[in-house]
C-alpha cells in the first residue's frame, strides 16, 4: 500500500485559517485544562495546523470510541452500494437466529434503516457480560423501548448488529471489507478493532486510528466522497448519511444540547448550520464544514465533552474568516510530564531487586466474578471490551541508575516497562488481552511510598499505582486512574437507570455500578516471596 500523507500548508494563512482564531481556540483549551490530545484543522486539502500534547505523537493510532460508528457507517454504504444489503432490508431476515430468542412483533418490523439511524427502539443493559459470545443472542434478548422507527434512542449495539449483518452478507469481517474500499486508498495503514468473542468487530467502538486517518476519512465528506480526485466514498452515501436523517430534539422542543440538531447515519449535525461531524466520548472528534472546505479533528480524554464543544463553536467560524489572517502565536498544547525525579530509598530497593511480589487470588475473585478484573490498564481501555485482561500477580522490580524496571503477570501475558526515575519518562510497548498498547512511564519516591504513571497513548487514561512496603514482607498496591473512574461510573449508573424499565432492578443496577471502583481498582495486598 503506497503511503499517502497530507500536504502541509506553510501556515495557517496559506490554507485559509486564522492564526488569531486558532490562537485563541487553542488558548481557552489550555486555560480550562481541557485533557486534548491532538488538534488538526484541514482546509482545501492542506493540513494548515496541527499539535500533539507529548507523549502522544502523530504515528501513534488513538481509541476513537464512538467515532468507530461512522467508520460502521461508512462500511454499510459500501454494501448498499454494491447490492450486499439494503437499508430497508429486514435485520430478522439478515441474521434468523435472531428469531431463536425473540418473538416480539416488533423483531419484522426492523430494518437495517433503523440500526444506522439509532431508531431500532431496543435498550441493552450496559450489564451485559461481554466476555461471552453470544452478542446477537444479548440483542435479541435486550427489551423493547418502542417500535422501530418511533423513536431515536442511542445504542451502541444496534451498530454492533451492523457489523455482524456485514460480516454475514460480506462472508469478510469488517476490517477485511474496508481495506480495499477505504483503508488503502485513503493510505491508511490496517488499523485493530475490537471485537467479541466470534470476531465480529464491535462497530459502536473500538477502532484504533492515527489524527491524520481520521482527517483524511473526514475529507471525502468535504468532496463528496471524494479524496485528492479520486471517488472513494460513494456520493449517494455521502449525502444521505450526513444529512438529518432523525430528529434528536428532548420531546421534539428547542435544542438545548449538542446532541439536538439531527442525526443522520452514524453523524450528528451540528449547531452550525449545513455542518456535522464523528463524535466519540472523551473529546474524539471530526467536525465537518463543506461550505469551508474544512474539517478539525481532536483527540483526547477530556470527560465533559460539552465544554470542548462550546469552546469549538465559539470559535470555529472565526477560523475560517479570511478577512483576518494576519499572523499570530499559536500557544502549544502543555506536554504531560512525567513524575518529578525525588531522592531515592536505596534500602527498600535493595530490598525489592530480584524479590517477586505475590498478590493471592483471593482479592481479585470478586473482580473476576462481576467481570472488571483489575488490571495494569485502567477501566476505560477494556470497559467494552470482550478480553478484559485482568489478574496482576508475580511482580518483579529491577532499579537503576535513572529507572526501574518493573515487570508483572497478567491474564495470559507477562510485561515488562522501564519507568524513568529522573524526571523523563520512557516509552515501552506491552501487550494486554492479545493487544498491543504503548506506554509512557515513570516512578517517583516519596518517602517509603513508590508512585508510578503508566500513559497508554493509544488510549485515553492514565494508571497511577501507589506502593506501600512494611517492615516485614507485606506489600501494598493501590491502582487509579486519571481520569477518575468515578466519572465513567457515574455515566454507566444514569444508563442502567434510563435503559431499565423496572425502576426498582434500574436503581439497583445503578448502585451495583457504583461499586465498581472498589471492585475495578481495589487495594492489593501481597507479600514478597523468599
Amino acid at each position: 500500500m503506497a503511503k499517502i500523507t497530507l500536504p502541509r500548508a506553510s501556515s495557517p494563512a496559506a490554507a485559509g485559517i486564522s492564526s488569531k482564531a486558532l490562537a485563541s481556540f487553542i488558548a481557552e483549551i489550555n486555560a480550562n485544562e481541557l485533557d486534548i490530545h491532538s488538534v488538526m484543522v484541514v482546509r482545501r486539502g492542506q493540513v494548515a495546523y496541527e499539535d500533539f500534547r507529548a507523549p502522544y505523537r502523530p504515528e501513534d493510532p488513538h481509541i476513537l470510541f464512538s467515532v468507530s460508528k461512522s467508520i460502521t457507517a461508512i462500511a454499510v454504504g459500501f454494501a448498499v452500494d454494491e447490492g450486499c444489503v439494503s437499508l430497508n432490508d429486514k435485520v430478522a431476515d439478515l441474521l434468523p437466529e435472531l428469531r431463536m430468542y425473540d418473538s416480539h412483533k416488533y423483531l419484522e418490523r426492523l430494518k437495517v434503516y433503523h440500526l444506522v439511524t439509532m431508531t431500532a427502539g431496543k435498550k441493552i443493559s450496559v450489564t451485559v457480560d461481554r466476555s461471552q459470545k453470544q452478542w446477537v443472542r444479548d440483542y435479541a434478548m435486550g427489551e423493547w423501548s418502542y417500535a422501530p422507527g418511533e423513536n431515536f434512542s442511542y445504542c451502541n449495539e444496534n451498530i454492533y448488529l451492523l457489523c455482524a449483518i456485514i460480516c454475514r452478507v460480506t462472508g469478510q469481517s469488517v476490517t477485511d471489507f474496508l481495506t480495499p474500499r477505504l483503508y488503502e486508498p485513503l493510505g491508511i495503514e490496517r488499523p485493530y478493532w475490537e471485537h467479541d468473542g466470534c470476531g465480529v468487530e464491535v462497530g459502536g467502538w473500538g477502532l484504533n486510528l492515527r489524527t491524520e486517518d481520521i482527517a483524511k476519512i473526514a475529507m471525502c465528506y468535504l468532496d463528496e466522497g471524494k479524496f485528492q480526485g479520486s471517488q472513494v466514498i460513494p456520493a449517494h452515501w455521502v449525502r444521505d448519511s450526513s444529512a438529518k436523517q432523525e430528529e434528536t430534539k428532548r420531546d421534539g422542543g428547542t435544542p438545548t444540547g449538542h446532541g439536538d440538531y439531527g442525526y443522520g447515519y452514524c453523524f450528528w449535525r451540528n449547531v452550525i448550520p449545513n455542518s456535522f461531524r464523528m463524535d466519540g466520548m472523551f473529546a474524539q472528534f471530526a467536525w465537518i464544514f463543506p461550505e469551508y472546505d474544512a474539517c478539525v479533528v481532536t483527540t483526547g480524554g477530556e470527560m465533559n465533552m460539552g465544554k470542548i464543544q462550546d469552546i469549538f463553536y465559539a470559535h470555529a467560524l472565526s477560523l475560517f474568516d479570511e478577512s483576518n489572517l494576519e499572523a499570530a502565536d499559536i500557544p502549544k498544547l502543555p506536554e504531560y510530564p512525567a513524575l518529578a525525579a525525588t531522592p531515592r530509598n536505596p534500602a527498600i530497593e535493595a530490598k525489592l531487586n530480584g524479590r517477586c511480589i505475590h498478590f493471592p487470588d483471593n482479592i481479585q475473585k470478586l473482580s473476576r466474578a462481576v467481570k472488571f478484573p483489575p488490571s495494569m490498564m485502567p477501566v476505560f481501555t477494556f470497559f467494552m471490551s470482550h478480553d478484559k485482561a485482568g489478574g496482576i500477580d508475580n511482580l518483579h522490580f529491577n532499579f537503576q541508575e535513572d529507572s526501574v524496571k518493573f515487570s508483572w503477570s497478567e491474564g495470559r501475558e507477562r510485561n515488562t516497562v522501564l519507568c524513568g526515575m529522573d524526571g523523563r519518562a520512557r516509552k515501552c510497548k506491552i501487550k494486554l488481552g492479545g493487544v498491543e498498547f504503548v506506554l509512557s512511564c515513570s516512578a517517583a519516591w516519596e518517602g517509603d511510598e513508590l508512585h508510578m504513571r503508566l500513559r497508554c497513548v493509544n488510549s485515553v487514561a492514565v494508571r497511577k499505582l501507589t506502593f506501600w512496603f512494611g517492615d516485614n514482607r507485606i506489600v501494598r498496591m493501590l491502582p487509579r486512574s486519571e481520569p477518575a473512574l468515578e466519572g465513567l461510573v457515574e455515566g454507566a449508573a444514569n444508563g442502567a437507570r434510563e435503559n431499565i424499565n423496572n425502576k426498582f432492578i434500574g436503581e439497583l443496577a445503578a448502585r451495583l455500578m457504583g461499586a465498581i471502583v472498589l471492585i475495578a481498582e481495589p487495594l492489593h495486598v501481597g507479600y514478597m516471596r523468599k
